[in-house]
């Protein structure tokens, strides 16, 4: 499960990032998002992903379930050394050390137990969250730079969320039959899609570090507090101190490596792009000055990698960031 969500946030992160930028709370963006093969086997790993959290919440709580989710930035911090050749600083391989430390303490911590159900009130609380998140989705997508990453961030983190929250009494179910005619599953599909459109947008804007750390934060809490207060989720007696050190860690160690990964994925980006720009008679430093030329197109990146726009048939467009 945090393998496939550390693949999963590796290649979604590059598509949203070579995908054109949304202004609105269009679910157009994921139709373009799928256009890209990367986002599509991230998005697999996604849904592999999900399968074994939604086996998981069958008997663990979903503080334990949602960590686990989380630390799939550490696989992604690991993934990006082997496979990009990022570099491994010293604090990023004491936050990967905590990462798993916490991942620890919270797995002796938890108590197996299968979930209580909802009820009527739940389902109306899902649903009220549904057009909570979406209403402010709406006007969210209006933001940009780093503001604009938290808040989108935080709106699909809660919306993971209430999935969660769906998913854990559902999974329980005694047959396929009661499975597919429970509301929660179908409540669990919208507030996925809704989520995934979020992330999308989060992505594309000014920090893909601010929108995971959001993500990850709104994504893990929310759910916690529910499944301890109304799911009847279990902490081994005398052990809940080790659970909450184990959370508070778990969570400290994710938000501190995305500070890590996003630079050095921007860095490869950048590089990536310069041989292409090179081999078609421009230099990467030639590409600011170049003016605007019909059918073609040229993009320039600050230091930290970030692209600035592009000119397409001779019009500026803005394009994104990861």
């Amino acid at each position: 499960m945090i393998v496939a969500y550390g693949f999963a946030n590796l290649l979604q992160s590059v598509a949203a990032a070579r995908t054109t930028l949304h202004h609105t709370f269009d679910p157009g963006l994921l139709l373009r998002l799928a256009g890209h093969r990367t986002y599509l086997i991230g998005l697999g790993c996604q849904v592999v992903g999900f399968v074994f959290a939604f086996l998981a919440r069958r008997d663990l709580p979903l503080f334990l379930v949602q960590a686990s989710v989380a630390a799939g930035l550490g696989v992604t911090a690991v993934l990006g050394v082997v496979v990009l050749k990022w570099r491994l600083p010293a604090a990023e391989l004491v936050l990967l050390v905590l990462l798993f430390g916490g991942i620890t303490a919270l797995v002796l911590s938890a108590e197996p137990a299968p979930s209580r159900q909802l009820g009527a009130a739940g389902l109306v609380g899902l649903v009220a969250a549904l057009g909570v998140i979406a209403g402010s989705g709406f006007f969210a997508a209006r933001l940009h730079g780093a503001l604009g990453s938290v808040v989108l961030g935080s709106l699909a983190g809660m919306a993971f969320s209430a999935a969660a929250v769906a998913a854990r009494p559902l999974a329980s179910a005694d047959s396929a039959e009661v499975f597919v005619r429970d509301p929660l599953l179908y409540l669990l599909i919208v507030h996925s899609v809704v989520g995934q459109l979020l992330l999308g947008l989060a992505m594309q804007r000014g920090s893909t570090t601010a929108a995971v750390a959001a993500m990850d934060a709104a994504g893990a809490v929310p759910a916690a507090i529910v499944g301890l207060l109304l799911l009847d989720d279990k902490i081994w007696p005398g052990r809940e101190w080790l659970a909450g050190l184990g959370f508070l860690v778990t969570l400290a160690a994710v938000v501190g490596l995305t500070r890590y990964a996003e630079p050095q994925h921007h860095h490869a980006t950048v590089r990536s792009r310069e041989p292409a720009l090179v081999g078609a008679g421009v230099l990467p430093a030639q590409a600011a000055s170049s003016g605007p030329r019909s059918g073609t197109a040229a993009s320039t990146s600050t230091p930290t990698g970030a692209v600035v726009g592009s000119t397409v048939a001779g019009r500026r467009r803005p394009i994104t960031r990861s």
